[in-house]
């Protein structure tokens, strides 16, 4: 059994954002000796605490978890014998004076941590991962954000393992007795445990640097296993580009002499960023034209540049305590969207960013895991990293940018920086900053922090001849412990469309404080209103648009998120005319799609003044997830299989009427010359591809499919071909799919993608193959990457085979997060939120998929994490 495995403890506290109380101890400084062996690694720490004038006061308490103590010792006397020790931490309730030194040695057990939080061995590398509450895995400490020190590290390690990093400046190095070395790391920058950081292993580096604005050099290196040197230089390039780009934007520059990354092959999460040491899943760093596709070198952009930019928004100024986690994230993730739109395509970047929080967040709020972006309570921190941590927070952010201002934010940001530099803070702290720059009373606007739910936006039109009266209401929804919501402050930006498609008046921006609000507007003529611009808030619009306004504003707005937004609720809408309730069963309908929304989204298509990634959006269908949630507020009840079909039809119906448009469209656009991940070619690229998915439904686009993956040179379009092969259908597919298998079946990574294509098919074998996958003994299922890409992937975002009829799908998942809950308890817990919509399902669905969670919940010695998923989703 893993040592950090939770067997039959209690079921986890609830921990209260109101229960919060400053620290006992503060901790000035923290010196660490690692011994590393990969069943026996010591861990000798020397702490020296002073007590906190502003705490509690009490005994001292420290955290720890799975630890072996050897001794302990106080000013140098021995206490070993005089401590309580629990499952969760120690306590030494003896008098102490007001500064002492702690000394402690504890041994751990890096190659049984197969939960991969800690200290923990992967593939022969030893890595950590502290976030959130790690650092207890490691020694006794008191793991909070909140108490902050200057860390000294020193490793000792068998001469093999040839790269011992840790956080900071780079001390001495050298050979040790036995075979061994050593090196030596402190970082200047006081910090909390969870940044704490180790990596070593054989690795090798690929290095560049960087000049700072005030002239200092800067040693980049991305580290990685032998072999995978040459596919670094794009994630090098991307930290170049944030660091110059946070210099220019908010001038952050960075603070230390190196900046390192390591690309690890196990890791729970995308990234880390850990001071000066960046700890990287090893799909979001290895990257080129050959194994990557488009859209892997746009997330290795984005979350370099996030890791990156939490250097100053959530390292240089921490989070006071984990309710907070949005004030570090949310902020963070605003930062590398707004990089990612300078770098590329800001209208396109803000569409995909929309979907994504649709998809994501918007189905959070809607269910029984719907919490606040800063939640009031956890038992398990774990199960908050979240969309609407991150993504609702990021929101949130926007939101306050566009209410004070460019300049104001402006302002804000750098007295943000200023005043709470070193600091762990809170989001009061956050929001009084912008209340001293702007002169604004932003209480109301931190319900945006404290309500859960996504609002609804009503809209009323009323016109007299001479001025519009705009009537915007509001309501939030009842979510679980939230049954009455208070109206949100919410940003509506709006434009007035004449006859012709022109402006009529200037932009304007409502601010709906109220629960329902009136304006009037002096125009020269009857508009046709933008509303919600740029998506100025994340509210679902309630509006009644009849096909005809859709298409008028597909055509000629000149906000390019609501043009986009026109021609999706175009799509949706005729995908939803296709189904209907007959006896409360949903049901498919003979309704035609109307040919006149078809030709809107093909005059679009045409239309050669627009970006090709653009286009790109326009063409792609909603998700089945969208349809449903829409389908569920008509109608209350959803078949994801008549979903399924409902959306086939509109495919069929875009290829039937758009067939030479989209073999027009993917003749022009296919790049000519060298691969290159750049904007312009890759939204050519995703538009030419994205014709050929609708083509390949027919026999002819089949075999032009076949045709590109046999003279693909890049990822893209092999993949986009086998893509289009195997969720078609088509003959050609199970051949493609054998010789992709045997070009990359060395490469973890790509194989991955050749699991998820396989685990996303629509097609009615889906099922069969992804249990048969699952059982090949190829399958390295401890691996968080190996299990997401073809179980996860099949649960999460194949709604139609998933959801069966008969249940199978479900047991089949339940078996594996009880299976994954035993060696890796955070990702099972991730994964389980594949079952947070089983309440929209029809009545079967419902009692089958509530048998697996009643299952799950009934399991002996399940750990808080998936406990705590699981019981949300069958209380919410």
């Amino acid at each position: 059994m893993p040592a950090d495995r939770r067997d039959d403890t209690p079921k986890a506290p609830l921990i209260r954002l109101a229960d919060y109380r400053p620290p006992a101890w503060l901790v000035e400084t923290t010196d660490l000796t690692f011994d590393l062996h990969p069943d026996a690694t010591r861990v000798r720490a020397r702490i020296d605490f002073t007590r906190n004038p502003d705490g509690p006061g009490g005994p001292l308490r420290l955290d720890g978890r799975g630890l072996r103590l050897l001794r302990a010792s106080v000013n140098g006397e021995d206490v070993t014998d005089r401590l309580t020790l629990d499952a969760e931490g120690l306590t030494l309730d003896a008098p102490l004076p007001d500064a002492f030194v702690w000394e402690c040695e504890t041994v751990i057990a890096p190659a049984a941590n197969t939960a991969l939080e800690g200290l923990y061995l992967s593939n022969g590398m030893y890595c950590t991962q502290c976030e959130a509450q790690g650092f207890r895995k490691i020694t006794y400490y008191p793991d909070r954000p909140d108490v902050m020190a200057v860390f000294s590290v020193r490793i000792e390690a068998p001469a093999e393992l040839g790269t011992l990093l840790s956080n900071g400046e780079p001390g001495e190095s050298g050979p040790l007795p036995g075979g061994r070395r050593y090196a030596c790391w402190r970082d200047p920058w006081p910090k909390p445990s969870y940044l704490f950081a180790l990596v070593a292993g054989d690795l090798r580096a690929v290095s560049d640097a960087f000049v700072t604005a005030s002239g200092r050099k800067v040693a980049l290196n991305v580290w990685v296993r032998p072999g995978d040197e040459d596919r670094c230089a794009y994630a090098l390039d991307a930290l170049k580009r944030a660091m110059r780009w946070d210099e220019e934007k908010y001038g952050r520059e960075y603070d230390l002499s190196v900046f390192n990354i390591v690309a690890v092959d196990d890791f729970n999460m995308g990234a880390m960023e850990n001071k000066g040491l960046n700890i990287f899943n090893s799909k979001y760093v290895l990257a080129s034209p050959q194994t990557a596709t488009d859209r892997d070198y746009e997330l290795i952009e984005s979350i370099v540049a996030h890791e990156y930019f939490h250097n100053w928004t959530g390292n240089r100024i921490t989070c006071r305590d984990w309710f907070q986690l949005c004030l570090k994230e949310g902020l963070t993730v605003f930062r590398d969207q707004e990089f990612t739109a300078d770098q590329r395509s800001a209208a396109v970047k803000r569409i995909e960013d929309v979907r994504q929080l649709r998809a994501r967040q918007f189905r959070e709020d809607a269910g029984p895991l719907a919490h606040p972006v800063r939640p009031d309570s956890y038992r398990e921190i774990n199960n908050f990293y979240t969309a609407t941590v991150y993504e609702k927070g990021a929101e949130v952010i926007r939101m306050l940018r566009l209410l004070v201002g460019e300049e104001t934010w402006r302002k804000g940001m750098d007295l943000y920086f200023e005043r709470h530099d070193g600091q762990a803070c809170a989001v009061e702290d956050w929001l009084k900053v912008f209340e001293d720059v702007s002169g604004r009373d932003l209480s109301q606007f931190k319900l945006w922090y404290e309500q859960a739910g996504t609002p609804r936006l009503r809209v009323r039109e009323e016109w007299d001849g001479r001025a519009l009266t705009l009537t915007l209401s509001q309501r939030v929804p009842p979510t679980p412990g939230q049954p009455d919501k208070k109206p949100m402050v919410i940003p509506v930006a709006c434009g007035f469309l004449g006859q012709s498609g022109d402006e009529i008046a200037p932009r304007r921006l409502f601010e709906l404080t109220e629960a329902e609000q009136s304006w009037r507007i002096e125009l020269p003529e009857r508009p046709t209103l933008s509303l919600l611009r740029g998506f100025s808030a994340p509210v679902i619009l309630e509006r009644d648009a009849d096909p005809a306004e859709r298409a008028f504003l597909l055509a000629h707005d000149s906000d390019p998120f609501n043009r986009w937004q026109a021609g999706a609720a175009l799509a949706a809408d005729a995908i939803a005319a296709q189904t209907a309730l007959r006896d409360g069963v949903p049901t498919l309908t003979p309704a035609p799609i109307a040919p006149g929304v078809v030709e809107a989204l093909g005059k679009a298509l045409r239309d050669e003044t627009l970006d090709p990634a653009f286009r790109a959006l326009i063409l792609a269908p909603p998700s089945e997830d969208e349809i449903a949630q829409a389908l569920f507020d008509r109608d209350g009840v959803v078949d994801p299989q008549v979903v399924h079909a409902a959306r086939e039809r509109w495919k069929d119906a875009l290829t039937d009427a758009l067939a030479d448009d989209l073999a027009a469209l993917r003749a022009l656009h296919r790049p000519v010359g060298p691969y290159s991940p750049e904007a312009a070619d890759a939204g050519r690229r995703a538009l030419a591809n994205g014709a050929l998915a609708l083509l390949a439904r027919r026999p002819q686009g089949q075999a032009d499919a076949a045709a590109q993956f046999a003279a693909a040179d890049n990822m893209t379009d092999k993949l986009a071909a086998l893509t289009a092969l195997t969720h078609n259908g088509a003959p050609q597919a199970d051949e493609a799919l054998e010789a992709f298998r045997r070009q990359w079946a060395h490469d973890p990574l790509v194989m991955d993608k050749w699991r998820m294509i396989q685990a996303t098919s629509p097609q009615p074998d889906a099922f069969a193959r992804v249990k048969a996958l699952s059982e090949a003994e190829d399958f390295q299922w401890r691996n968080p990457n190996r299990l997401r890409s073809l179980v996860g992937a099949f649960a999460m975002a194949n709604p139609a085979r998933f959801h069966a009829a008969d249940g199978a799908p479900y047991r089949f998942y339940a078996d594996w997060l009880l299976r994954m809950d035993k060696v890796n308890p955070q990702t099972a817990a991730r994964m389980a939120g594949a079952f947070e919509t089983w309440r929209r399902l029809d009545a079967g669905r419902q009692a089958l998929a509530r048998a697996q969670l009643q299952r799950i919940a009934a399991e002996p010695g399940l750990s808080r994490d998936l406990s705590e998923m699981v019981e949300r989703m069958l209380d919410g």
